[in-house]
């Protein structure tokens, strides 16, 4: 059977809830109780819906509205397993559970490396990046056994490697950033930091932990962020337009505005327009 081509986007409609189900979670600002792995969220209708989806936030789910499964639900529970759930078949949650951990991270990295084809400047590192998307693409659509017998860390590697390429190439057609910044090693610790003012274009923060850091108003253009921890950061009036390698998931973990402006294909998140609306209000 030929690979087939993933669709990167969640549609949870065609999925058997598996954000819910297959990863556990832990009691804290992103959760409010304990799930172990493997079992069905408390919240989790019979139909696959959840019960509080519109007030997930105000119940202390901000976790669950962060989440990002690039499409891998969909492609679990009706590729690999022909729109049977776990609930129909329980045999079968298991392996559908692995998959979709193991789906989920392919397809986060085939949609980083949708990205860097676009962004690579020389000939050569593109046909790196294509050849190592190629890679992940054939793993991704392949059978469940080709899914579930994925070198994940390997691949890691290997998207890694040619992300940071493109970054480089990306990077360095801006001058030196902030003096401040240059002492900055990727996965560097800013968290709770003022870094308003701040000339960050073309830095390197990825991997960095800007947990509640303040970015109100600063230019990211061409700052990488790749899996740098934007959780309650604060992006009001910031651009991100040309930021590199930044995902939904750390968007909607963020706090910004209407002025906040986004790369294409990333959407504004719904607490942040109402963020918006509560600041008017005098």
């Amino acid at each position: 059977m030929e690979p087939t081509t993933p669709r990167l986007t969640p549609d949870c409609t065609q999925c058997f809830a598996l954000c819910c189900t297959a990863f556990g979670f832990t009691r804290s600002a992103d959760f409010a109780i304990d799930k172990p792995p493997a079992t069905p969220c408390p919240n989790l209708a019979g139909d696959f819906s959840c019960t509080i989806h519109r007030s997930l936030r105000a119940r202390g789910f901000a976790g669950c509205t962060a989440f990002d499964c690039f499409g891998a639900g969909q492609a679990v529970s009706q590729r690999l397993f022909g729109g049977t759930s776990w609930r129909d078949d329980p045999r079968s949650a298991k392996d559908m559970f692995a998959a979709f951990k193991v789906l989920r991270q392919l397809h986060e990295m085939l949609w980083q490396l949708d990205r860097a084809e676009s962004l690579a400047y020389s000939p050569e590192t593109a046909r790196e990046v294509g050849q190592v998307h190629s890679l992940v693409q054939g793993i991704a659509g392949g059978s469940l056994e080709t899914v579930l017998a994925a070198d994940v860390g390997s691949l890691h590697e290997s998207v890694g490697a040619v992300l940071r390429e493109v970054s480089e190439e990306v990077r360095a057609g801006y001058f030196d950033p902030d003096p401040r910044v240059v002492r900055l090693a990727p996965s560097a610790d800013l968290a709770g930091a003022d870094l308003r003012g701040w000339q960050l274009c073309g830095a390197d923060l990825r991997g960095a932990c800007l947990i509640a850091a303040d970015l109100r108003g600063t230019d990211l253009t061409a700052v990488d962020l790749l899996g740098a921890d934007l959780r309650d950061a604060r992006l009001d009036d910031a651009d991100l337009a040309g930021a590199l390698f930044l995902t939904q998931a750390q968007v909607a973990a963020a706090r910004g505005s209407a002025a906040t402006s986004l790369p294409a294909g990333i959407g504004r998140p719904g607490h942040w327009r109402a963020a918006a609306r509560t600041a008017e209000v005098p």
